[in-house]
């Protein structure tokens, strides 16, 4: 552990020079081409960087932040976009906003974008939830609940010799959201502590989903939303208006954030299992997009009043993510006992924090 620690510490040294290089040499050239051959070396280096760790609990997060989010921010701010443009007042705020999976608050907070009859609207793709008027758990209560809820599961998986091969799965569902609501809040903490970024939330409540529009476009980890509209979803919409016409335009562009978000989680995999991809998860992104993509048509088509009641359509919208993850999410990372290393990971902590308590009395 000694050694992933002295490796962590190398990654992210060799992360914050580079940041540093962009921020003091690549801000300075012309937008467009000579930024962004300025910073391939860049988008290499970020590649290869988390192939020195081996721990989930560091390689994962760091793949995520680095190789995704970082990179494609990057290549936003190679042509003046995105969240580090125009460049921060310093290079501390540039080094938060591109190395954390943060956004700061905006007004208006949802992205729109123009129809053909140049009137605003949300992206198809990617439905604007409705306000409800029940009255809202304090974040802070809700944090600590999951929290709890975390260690519970922990707790659990010692008793997993007793427990049904779908119920352990279930956990697996459950310990997913969790882990990735627990773990990037925890990462944002820093840039919201120092330096004072009214920073959205991560993820919206997924369980409360009333669609898959709703659950993937306002709900689920909306930091990596909020980077593939302006990379993947506007680009391919704006070339897909040429062919489709504007009514389906939206179609082939979900289905394009959709099949990007896979190459990446695919990407991931292979620095957690360092075995060549099965393309199982690719798939299960591809097929999410697919459901995503006939639900728009879906609601185009049909009249309102022959559509399902949100209570009806949230849980099947909920189900359905949930029985093609067990079928392509999961499967790769259980044949490399991935879930594993990650309790074992962490029961290494309670045991290092249970150690700390006993020299500290």
């Amino acid at each position: 552990m000694d050694v992933e620690l002295q490796n962590f510490i190398k990654v992210w040294t060799l992360a914050i020079t580079s940041f540093s290089y962009c921020f003091y040499i690549s801000s300075r050239l012309p937008k467009g081409l000579f930024r962004f051959i300025s910073l391939v070396p860049i988008f290499c280096l970020f590649v290869v960087l988390p192939l020195n760790l081996t721990s989930f609990h560091l390689c994962g997060p760091t793949s995520f932040f680095l190789t995704w989010l970082a990179s494609f921010k990057l290549i936003l701010f190679c042509f003046d976009h995105g969240p580090l443009s125009p460049p921060p007042p310093n290079l501390f705020h540039f080094i938060s906003m591109a190395s954390l999976p943060i956004k700061t608050r905006q007004n208006p907070v949802f992205l729109h974008v123009e129809d053909h009859q140049n009137k605003p609207q949300m992206s198809p793709g990617f439905a604007k939830t409705k306000q409800s008027n029940v009255p809202r758990v304090p974040k802070s209560l809700l944090f600590a609940v999951k929290v709890l809820l975390m260690v519970t599961l922990f707790n659990c998986y010692n008793y997993t010799d007793h427990l049904h091969k779908n119920v352990i799965l279930a956990m697996y569902c459950v310990h997913t959201y969790l882990e990735l609501e627990i773990i990037l809040a925890l990462a944002a903490l820093p840039a919201r502590a120092i330096f004072g970024f009214e920073i959205e939330p991560q993820f919206n409540e997924p369980y409360l989903a009333t669609s898959l529009q709703d659950f993937w476009g306002q709900r689920w980890n909306l930091m990596v939303t909020s980077i593939l509209r302006p990379t993947v979803y506007y680009p391919v919409r704006r070339i897909s208006m040429l062919v489709v016409g504007p009514r389906w335009v939206s179609l082939p562009a979900v289905i394009a954030v959709f099949v990007v978000s896979g190459l990446m989680h695919e990407l991931i995999y292979y620095y957690l299992t360092h075995v060549h991809p099965t393309w199982e998860v690719t798939w299960f992104f591809i097929i999410q997009g697919v459901a995503v993509a006939i639900e728009v048509v879906v609601k185009k088509v049909a009249p309102t009043k022959l559509r399902l009641h949100r209570a009806v359509s949230g849980p099947l919208a909920l189900g359905f993510v949930a029985v093609t993850g067990v079928w392509l999410f999961f499967p790769q990372l259980l044949r490399n006992k991935v879930d594993d290393k990650a309790i074992g990971e962490y029961l290494k902590l309670v045991d290092f924090v249970k150690n700390l308590l006993l020299i500290s009395s």
